[in-house]
């Protein structure tokens, strides 16, 4: 299993009238921890676009737990607990300064040929990076 984390704190516009991260701005969180996961594997999104992959998202899944508010600092936590194929899944959990478990959530990703518009299979490179955390499978 593949594990990152980064922190985000909460801006005072992305809060609600209620003084609550606004529950939309989860999926930007989640889309950062995503992101950045890739990257400390070194593959920011740019390199894999530039290599000509394309990655939509399917789903989004989340459950919240509990609020974050203003100023928060939170830690997005990052996984990949299977080998990617033609489809990629990102689970998350978001915790706040004394780990309190705020939300859970999972995404699924597909590689798509940038080209053809076609699902295709996961990058060999990006697997190759990524076979380390999966040695027991």
């Amino acid at each position: 299993m593949f594990e990152h984390r980064c922190q985000l704190r909460v801006r005072y516009g992305e809060t609600d009238r209620m003084g609550y991260l606004y529950y939309g701005d989860y999926a930007e969180y989640l889309e950062v921890g995503r992101v950045e996961a890739l990257r400390s594997l070194g593959f920011p999104y740019r390199r894999i676009e530039d290599e000509g992959v394309l990655l939509p998202v399917r789903d989004l899944h989340v459950r919240y737990h509990a609020p974050a508010h203003y100023d928060d600092l939170l830690t997005v936590v990052t996984r990949i607990r299977e080998r990617p194929s033609a489809r990629i899944i990102f689970d998350y959990e978001v915790r706040d300064e004394r780990g309190e478990l705020l939300t859970e959530a999972s995404t699924t990703l597909v590689f798509v040929d940038k080209l053809t518009g076609r699902p295709r299979r996961a990058p060999e490179d990006l697997l190759a990076a990524l076979a380390p955390h999966f040695a027991s499978d």
